[in-house]
């Protein structure tokens, strides 16, 4: 019991220390630009101080029951051998937990609202679940197969880029959008167990080449179906029923309001967070009895893990709605109706840098990178460099926002980039610099960079929310990738180095 509380009260002091960088950007922001202090200050620095409980709670909860489950998982359907049920399971876990993802879902409710119910919410949601579930399983057969993750993913974006200019420009941005809030805080740990226990217990393979990658498929699977999706309904749908730009403003302002703390709501918000693990839960176990036909090991520290996780995941939400939400997006409005372009790039960065450094998934894959490289990836080296490809990313969406400029022509250069490092970056790095992507945009970063980019898109002159709100998320998942695989060449190259004046 000791050594436990002694482990928790490092967890929570690492978990104050990552809030640290959101508390400064906020304060300085508020204190300096704004210049007025926010009306619920206690109640900002509550929900902060649950925030960091939360994160505690849930890394503790994933070193107990997620990974472990997840990679007993993996252990035994390489020992049973059979590539059908395996691939299933993958698809399975990849569908369920997409389909109820709270992020898509309110991404999928704005866009069928800005665009006159053109898009329709639910098939859109049905859309992104079955790539998701389809992107799993491709990459679980690429492990089994052992082919080079590169190979797939370049094969990826030059199928994204070549549909992107079939595809109708209202259906682009949210399409990118979609590939960066498919994956969960709680799908990513289990997702990456699953590829590491894999390619740890299959001879031949690396855990670190070829355990890491799922979740870059699961980003990326979603931009080809959901633009697709996009050519069809926008070819077979009647477009007048799409409304003015004036009436889409007033749209989004409905959909976009500012958090507001009520209790009714948090006891919900448990609910809601039970709601989301629930399918993950029902399908672990009934793979498990009915398909492998053996019980978990050690189903009591699992189940404890499972609890550690519900409840840290559900503080983590209760405290940024409190804390960080309101005034995120009070800073993010204020700052749009400035008039100070710069200051919306400032800030743009700095606000993707901290709330990246405190991302529960992004935090999850760096200990699991650490622990699979032997401590030769350090995980706040690679969290720090992923934050800072997330920070370059939203002040660059930002500027293309601002000035207007077409989506895809940033995204095609970005990708160009992703392919041409690729070839040069170390092959341990490469599938980590790929699931980097897709684990930036989860609990805490998404709905912040949504109410930027639709801030913006309303109080700037000619923009259009549907075509130039969306599309924040999508630079905040590509420039991660260039940063990580940088970070990797730069290593090497250093490696290198040292090692000529060693001889």
């Amino acid at each position: 019991m000791k050594e436990s509380i002694k482990i928790f009260s490092q967890d929570l002091k690492n978990s104050f220390k990552d809030l640290l960088p959101i508390v400064i950007v906020v304060a300085f922001f508020q204190t300096f630009i704004i210049q007025s202090m926010p009306e619920n200050l206690i109640s900002i620095i509550i929900g902060l101080t649950i925030v960091a409980v939360g994160l505690a709670l849930f890394i503790r909860g994933l070193e107990l029951g997620i990974f472990p489950i997840g990679e007993n998982l993996a252990v035994d359907f390489a020992k049973k051998g059979s590539v059908f049920w395996l691939l299933l399971f993958a698809f399975t876990i990849g569908f369920s937990t997409t389909v109820a993802e709270p992020a898509l879902i309110a991404i999928a409710d704005k866009a069928a609202v800005i665009s006159g119910g053109l898009v329709d919410a639910f098939w859109l949601r049905m859309t992104v679940a079955l790539s998701v579930g389809f992107a799993i399983a491709l990459g679980t057969l690429r492990i089994l197969l052992g082919h080079p993750i590169q190979y797939y993913i370049i094969a990826g974006y030059i199928l994204v880029v070549v549909v992107t200019f079939f595809a109708p420009k209202e259906i682009i941005g949210l399409a990118y959008d979609s590939g960066g809030v498919t994956t969960s805080t709680v799908t990513v740990p289990l997702v990456a167990a699953l590829g590491i226990g894999l390619a740890s217990s299959i001879k031949g393979r690396n855990p670190a080449i070829d355990g890491f990658g799922l979740i870059a498929f699961a980003s990326l699977t979603p931009m080809i179906f959901v633009q697709v999706y996009g050519i069809v309904v926008y070819s077979l749908g009647d477009t007048s029923t799409v409304p003015v730009v004036a009436e889409v403003v007033e749209s989004t302002k409905r959909v976009a309001v500012v958090h507001t703390f009520s209790l009714v709501d948090t006891l919900l918000e448990l609910v809601g967070v039970i709601k989301d693990v629930a399918p993950i839960l029902l399908v672990i176990f009934f793979f498990q009895y009915v398909v492998i036909k053996k019980p978990v090991a050690h189903l009591h520290k699992i189940a404890t893990g499972i609890i550690m996780v519900i409840f840290g995941l559900y503080a983590f939400i209760v405290g940024l709605e409190m804390g960080l939400f309101p005034i995120g997006e009070s800073i993010a409005y204020a700052l749009t109706s400035m008039n100070n372009n710069g200051l919306i790039y400032l800030f743009g960065f700095l606000i993707g840098f901290s709330t990246t450094m405190a991302e529960p998934a992004l935090l999850a894959i760096a200990l699991k990178a650490q622990e699979i490289s032997e401590g030769m990836i350090k995980q706040n080296v690679l969290r720090t460099v992923v934050a800072l490809g997330v920070a370059i990313g939203i002040g660059l969406g930002a500027y293309r926002l601002v000035s207007g400029d077409q989506i895809h022509h940033y995204i095609i250069v970005g990708y160009s980039l992703v392919i041409l490092l690729t070839y040069f970056a170390p092959k341990y790095i490469v599938p980590i610099a790929y699931d980097s992507g897709g684990v930036t945009t989860s609990t805490v970063t998404v709905p912040l960079v949504a109410a930027l980019g639709l801030g913006l898109a309303e109080n700037i002159e000619g923009r259009n929310p549907l075509i130039d709100g969306f599309g924040l998320i999508a630079f905040a998942s590509l420039f991660p990738m260039l940063t990580v695989m940088g970070y990797g060449i730069y290593a090497e190259y250093k490696n290198k180095k040292l090692e000529g004046i060693t001889k």
